[in-house]
Protein backbone atom coordinates (compact mmCIF):
# COMPACT_ATOMS: atom_id res chain seq x y z
CA UNK A 1 0.00 0.00 0.00
CA UNK A 2 3.07 2.63 0.93
CA UNK A 3 4.37 1.54 -2.58
CA UNK A 4 1.40 2.72 -4.26
CA UNK A 5 0.70 5.60 -2.21
CA UNK A 6 4.45 6.89 -3.71
CA UNK A 7 4.10 5.87 -6.70
CA UNK A 8 0.94 8.25 -6.89
CA UNK A 9 2.90 10.92 -5.03
CA UNK A 10 5.71 10.46 -7.78
CA UNK A 11 4.31 10.17 -10.72
CA UNK A 12 2.39 13.43 -9.87
CA UNK A 13 5.65 15.06 -11.00
CA UNK A 14 5.87 13.48 -14.69
CA UNK A 15 3.96 14.68 -17.58
CA UNK A 16 0.79 12.54 -18.71
CA UNK A 17 2.82 11.19 -22.04
CA UNK A 18 5.63 10.63 -19.77
CA UNK A 19 3.31 8.35 -17.70
CA UNK A 20 2.05 6.79 -20.78
CA UNK A 21 4.65 5.92 -22.49
CA UNK A 22 6.16 3.87 -18.95
CA UNK A 23 2.62 2.33 -19.21
CA UNK A 24 3.24 1.16 -22.82
CA UNK A 25 6.79 -0.22 -22.38
CA UNK A 26 6.01 -1.80 -19.11
CA UNK A 27 3.07 -3.76 -20.86
CA UNK A 28 5.84 -5.05 -23.44
CA UNK A 29 8.44 -6.33 -21.23
CA UNK A 30 9.19 -9.72 -19.97
CA UNK A 31 10.96 -11.88 -17.48
CA UNK A 32 10.21 -14.85 -19.37
CA UNK A 33 13.56 -14.65 -21.43
CA UNK A 34 16.44 -13.49 -19.71
CA UNK A 35 20.40 -12.64 -20.42
CA UNK A 36 23.35 -13.71 -19.05
CA UNK A 37 27.55 -12.81 -20.18
CA UNK A 38 29.86 -14.38 -19.12
CA UNK A 39 33.43 -12.45 -18.28
CA UNK A 40 32.94 -10.52 -21.68
CA UNK A 41 36.34 -8.58 -22.02
CA UNK A 42 35.29 -6.15 -24.30
CA UNK A 43 32.96 -3.33 -22.77
CA UNK A 44 31.27 -2.33 -25.42
CA UNK A 45 29.88 -5.65 -26.33
CA UNK A 46 28.49 -5.93 -22.87
CA UNK A 47 26.55 -2.42 -23.61
CA UNK A 48 25.67 -3.45 -26.86
CA UNK A 49 23.66 -6.80 -25.65
CA UNK A 50 22.60 -4.46 -22.73
CA UNK A 51 21.12 -2.04 -25.47
CA UNK A 52 19.58 -5.31 -27.16
CA UNK A 53 17.67 -6.56 -24.47
CA UNK A 54 16.21 -3.08 -24.09
CA UNK A 55 14.91 -2.55 -27.49
CA UNK A 56 13.08 -6.15 -27.50
CA UNK A 57 11.99 -5.64 -24.13
CA UNK A 58 14.24 -8.28 -21.61
CA UNK A 59 13.85 -6.59 -18.26
CA UNK A 60 16.60 -8.44 -16.82
CA UNK A 61 20.56 -9.01 -17.90
CA UNK A 62 22.90 -10.79 -15.73
CA UNK A 63 26.63 -10.38 -16.13
CA UNK A 64 29.55 -12.57 -14.12
CA UNK A 65 32.12 -10.74 -13.43
CA UNK A 66 34.46 -13.51 -12.19
CA UNK A 67 37.79 -11.94 -14.54
CA UNK A 68 36.43 -8.60 -15.34
CA UNK A 69 34.99 -5.91 -13.71
CA UNK A 70 31.67 -4.15 -15.97
CA UNK A 71 31.21 -0.83 -16.58
CA UNK A 72 28.49 0.37 -18.92
CA UNK A 73 29.44 2.14 -22.17
CA UNK A 74 26.79 5.28 -21.83
CA UNK A 75 27.97 5.91 -25.55
CA UNK A 76 26.70 2.55 -26.75
CA UNK A 77 23.74 1.64 -23.80
CA UNK A 78 22.44 4.97 -25.57
CA UNK A 79 20.43 5.03 -21.73
CA UNK A 80 19.60 1.67 -21.88
CA UNK A 81 20.79 1.16 -18.40
CA UNK A 82 18.14 2.88 -16.68
CA UNK A 83 15.61 0.85 -18.11
CA UNK A 84 17.00 -2.56 -17.50
CA UNK A 85 17.70 -4.40 -14.52
CA UNK A 86 21.41 -5.24 -14.40
CA UNK A 87 22.22 -8.20 -12.22
CA UNK A 88 25.91 -9.08 -11.32
CA UNK A 89 27.19 -12.16 -9.99
CA UNK A 90 31.03 -12.97 -8.74
CA UNK A 91 30.90 -16.67 -10.34
CA UNK A 92 29.36 -18.26 -12.53
CA UNK A 93 27.99 -20.96 -9.92
CA UNK A 94 26.50 -17.87 -7.90
CA UNK A 95 24.53 -16.64 -11.32
CA UNK A 96 23.17 -20.33 -12.86
CA UNK A 97 22.24 -21.15 -9.27
CA UNK A 98 20.68 -17.83 -8.65
CA UNK A 99 18.65 -18.69 -12.23
CA UNK A 100 17.46 -22.15 -11.72
CA UNK A 101 16.10 -21.16 -8.09
CA UNK A 102 14.00 -18.78 -10.60
CA UNK A 103 13.19 -21.35 -12.64
CA UNK A 104 14.63 -20.81 -15.56
CA UNK A 105 16.60 -22.76 -18.39
CA UNK A 106 19.72 -22.10 -18.85
CA UNK A 107 20.37 -22.12 -22.43
CA UNK A 108 24.26 -22.46 -23.93
CA UNK A 109 23.96 -20.32 -26.97
CA UNK A 110 27.32 -21.84 -28.80
CA UNK A 111 26.98 -24.84 -31.39
CA UNK A 112 27.18 -27.81 -29.73
CA UNK A 113 26.18 -31.70 -30.90
CA UNK A 114 22.71 -31.64 -28.89
CA UNK A 115 21.78 -28.03 -30.06
CA UNK A 116 18.60 -26.63 -31.64
CA UNK A 117 18.40 -24.37 -34.29
CA UNK A 118 17.16 -20.91 -33.12
CA UNK A 119 13.66 -21.64 -35.47
CA UNK A 120 13.30 -24.71 -33.66
CA UNK A 121 13.43 -23.37 -30.29
CA UNK A 122 10.65 -24.41 -27.80
CA UNK A 123 9.76 -20.44 -26.35
CA UNK A 124 7.41 -21.95 -24.05
CA UNK A 125 9.51 -22.78 -20.58
CA UNK A 126 11.52 -19.59 -18.85
CA UNK A 127 15.25 -19.76 -20.37
CA UNK A 128 18.06 -17.83 -19.81
CA UNK A 129 20.22 -17.44 -22.82
CA UNK A 130 23.85 -17.26 -21.74
CA UNK A 131 26.84 -15.53 -23.83
CA UNK A 132 30.31 -16.51 -23.64
CA UNK A 133 32.98 -14.73 -24.42
CA UNK A 134 34.67 -13.11 -27.74
CA UNK A 135 37.44 -15.63 -28.09
CA UNK A 136 36.79 -18.66 -26.38
CA UNK A 137 33.16 -18.65 -25.58
CA UNK A 138 31.67 -20.22 -22.87
CA UNK A 139 33.43 -21.89 -19.74
CA UNK A 140 32.97 -25.61 -19.61
CA UNK A 141 31.11 -25.10 -16.50
CA UNK A 142 28.62 -22.95 -18.35
CA UNK A 143 28.64 -25.98 -21.23
CA UNK A 144 28.24 -28.78 -17.99
CA UNK A 145 25.52 -26.91 -16.06
CA UNK A 146 23.24 -25.81 -19.27
CA UNK A 147 19.75 -27.68 -20.30
CA UNK A 148 19.87 -27.02 -23.64
CA UNK A 149 22.27 -25.34 -26.70
CA UNK A 150 21.08 -23.13 -29.14
CA UNK A 151 22.64 -21.96 -32.83
CA UNK A 152 21.65 -19.65 -35.13
CA UNK A 153 21.98 -21.26 -38.50
CA UNK A 154 24.82 -19.97 -40.95
CA UNK A 155 25.61 -20.27 -45.03
CA UNK A 156 28.77 -18.66 -45.05
CA UNK A 157 32.36 -19.26 -44.20
CA UNK A 158 32.26 -17.49 -41.39
CA UNK A 159 31.61 -19.68 -38.38
CA UNK A 160 30.74 -17.40 -35.55
CA UNK A 161 29.30 -13.77 -35.11
CA UNK A 162 30.40 -11.20 -32.53
CA UNK A 163 28.48 -11.99 -29.15
CA UNK A 164 26.09 -8.66 -29.69
CA UNK A 165 25.02 -9.14 -33.17
CA UNK A 166 24.23 -13.05 -31.65
CA UNK A 167 22.43 -11.43 -28.82
CA UNK A 168 20.58 -9.09 -31.11
CA UNK A 169 19.33 -12.01 -33.61
CA UNK A 170 18.24 -14.63 -31.22
CA UNK A 171 16.48 -11.90 -29.17
CA UNK A 172 14.41 -10.47 -31.81
CA UNK A 173 13.29 -13.97 -33.20
CA UNK A 174 12.49 -15.06 -29.94
CA UNK A 175 10.94 -11.66 -28.18
CA UNK A 176 8.59 -11.56 -31.68
CA UNK A 177 7.86 -15.38 -31.37
CA UNK A 178 7.00 -15.21 -27.46
CA UNK A 179 4.92 -11.81 -28.33
CA UNK A 180 2.54 -13.57 -31.18
CA UNK A 181 1.96 -16.76 -29.11
CA UNK A 182 -0.58 -17.86 -25.93
CA UNK A 183 2.23 -17.68 -23.19
CA UNK A 184 1.55 -15.83 -20.30
CA UNK A 185 4.69 -13.87 -21.26
CA UNK A 186 4.15 -10.50 -19.38
CA UNK A 187 5.20 -8.76 -15.97
CA UNK A 188 2.81 -9.09 -13.36
CA UNK A 189 1.05 -6.51 -11.70
CA UNK A 190 3.24 -6.47 -8.82
CA UNK A 191 6.68 -6.22 -11.28
CA UNK A 192 5.25 -3.47 -13.29
CA UNK A 193 4.26 -1.37 -9.54
CA UNK A 194 8.00 -2.13 -8.83
CA UNK A 195 9.35 -0.54 -12.79
CA UNK A 196 7.08 2.05 -12.81
CA UNK A 197 8.34 2.82 -9.15
CA UNK A 198 11.84 2.73 -10.71
CA UNK A 199 11.44 4.40 -13.26
CA UNK A 200 9.40 7.09 -12.03
CA UNK A 201 12.66 7.99 -9.83
CA UNK A 202 15.31 7.47 -12.73
CA UNK A 203 12.81 10.66 -14.16
CA UNK A 204 12.96 13.25 -11.54
CA UNK A 205 15.79 15.54 -10.38
CA UNK A 206 16.35 16.03 -6.91
CA UNK A 207 14.32 12.52 -6.01
CA UNK A 208 15.34 12.57 -2.48
CA UNK A 209 14.40 15.93 -1.33
CA UNK A 210 10.77 14.60 -2.98
CA UNK A 211 10.97 11.29 -1.23
CA UNK A 212 11.84 12.87 2.28
CA UNK A 213 8.74 15.60 1.62
CA UNK A 214 6.64 12.66 0.98
CA UNK A 215 7.91 10.33 4.30
CA UNK A 216 7.39 13.79 6.17
CA UNK A 217 3.77 14.29 5.32
CA UNK A 218 3.17 10.18 5.77
CA UNK A 219 4.35 10.60 9.14
CA UNK A 220 2.21 13.91 9.96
Amino acid sequence: MADIQLLEYLEGFLTENRKAKFHDILSRRTNHFTVAIEDVFQLHNTSAVMRSCEVFGIQQLHVIEEKYSKTIDKEIAMGAEKWVDINRFGSISECISHLKSSGYRIVATTPHENDCLLENFDINQKSAFFFGTERNGLSQEVLNAADGFLKIPMVGFTESLNISVSAAIILQSLTSRLRNSDIDWRLSESEIIEKRLDWARKSIKDIKRIEQRFNQNIDS
